[in-house]
């Protein structure tokens, strides 16, 4: 199992010059766990600079990994990583996420780069 982050999901959408790495991780989606807040964002990012269709069809190919919701447990937990990494909110909860069900968090971000489950992609 694997965790690809929203960078992730952006450069393999928008085919930016990391695209093919990811493509690699993304070749069995049911091995791969999506938090609700990736959606999030990458919804957000894709509609506002590309359009509410590609933004939509993203959407579409994210909902056939396993999307994991925002539980009490997990947002208590994400709020201690928060503190203890000193990530975002939407990083906290993705790295939450990621230990969770024990898997790798895969990203462009270098805030990972403290977290021991994360590798960032070069």
């Amino acid at each position: 199992m694997i965790l690809i982050d929203s960078s992730g999901w952006i450069e393999f959408f928008t085919n930016g010059s990391r695209c093919e790495k990811f493509y690699s991780y993304l070749k069995d989606l049911k091995n791969v766990v999506t938090p609700t807040i990736v959606l999030y964002e990458v919804y957000k990012k894709m509609k506002r600079d590309l359009s509410e269709q590609h933004a939509l069809e993203a959407v579409a190919q994210m909902l056939k990994t396993q999307v994991v919701p925002v539980s009490e447990e997990l947002a208590l937990s994400a709020a201690d990583i928060s503190l203890e990494y000193n990530l975002a909110m939407a990083d906290s909860i993705v790295y939450a996420t990621a230990l969770e069900h024990n898997c790798k968090v895969i990203t462009m971000d270098q805030d990972f780069a403290k977290c021991s489950k994360a590798e960032v992609v070069k």
